[in-house]
């Protein structure tokens, strides 16, 4: 059984799954207060589950770009139960599952969460080979300096306010925002995508397993 940890952002989220089922998935938000949430939440999900630490095999975690606190909380609750527990662990980026929710499409997307201060970090993806690729492309920036950019039909999702949403809604001939229901970061898919990794083989030293971090203005390349 894979725990999925997801703490890039204010919204936290935790997965069960088997290799075949979700067992539990759970979504909140946090005020700041994820180390005093985190444990007692995995506890009751897996107390739900009728199961105990001793029975998870594999661990996921996500690894951002996000906030450099709620990041670190995540890291290292996965990194120390990996090592107590002697099972393989997987970090996947942030937004790689939130894009691997969306449906296909032939237009380009923005996937987006909260970098503080207004900002949002945002990936670019494309479809191909039947699912979603980041493109290498990573950025901080704000909502609005989001839709100056956009000049093209372009797909968004992702965690946005209700004034950022309305901001990229004015773009309505080119920015087509997904549902809200769409654009929440499901641990369910982490758990997913954790569990494949693992399987090929790719599993991360929880030693060495560190999260990305983005500041203003900074770009990443592939």
């Amino acid at each position: 059984m894979l725990l999925a940890v997801d703490t890039s952002s204010q919204t936290l989220g935790l997965a069960l799954y088997d290799g075949n089922r979700i067992l539990a998935e759970r979504i909140w938000q946090s005020k700041a207060r994820h180390t005093v949430e985190l444990a007692p939440a995995i506890d009751s999900m897996l107390k739900q589950c009728q199961s105990s630490p001793a029975d998870l095999t594999r661990l996921a975690v996500a690894t951002g770009p996000g906030s450099f606190t709620s990041l670190r909380v995540g890291l290292a609750l996965i990194k120390g139960m990996a090592l107590a527990l002697k099972v393989p662990s997987a970090g996947i980026p942030s937004l790689d599952f939130l894009a691997a929710a969306q449906r296909q499409s032939a237009l380009p997307m923005a996937a987006l969460l909260p970098a503080g201060r207004t900002r949002l970090a945002v990936c670019w993806y494309e479809y191909k080979e039947d699912t979603w690729h980041f493109t290498g492309d990573m950025k901080v920036m704000t909502a609005q300096e989001l839709s100056d950019q956009i000049n093209q039909p372009t797909l968004i999702c992702g965690e946005m306010t209700a004034d950022e949403r309305q901001i990229l809604a004015r773009k309505w001939k080119n920015a087509s925002l997904v549902s809200p229901s769409f654009s929440t970061r499901r641990p369910g898919m982490l758990a997913e995508l954790g569990w494949e990794k693992i399987e090929k083989g790719l599993a991360d030293d929880p030693v060495t397993l560190a999260p990305i971090y983005l500041h203003q203005n900074e770009v990443i390349p592939s």
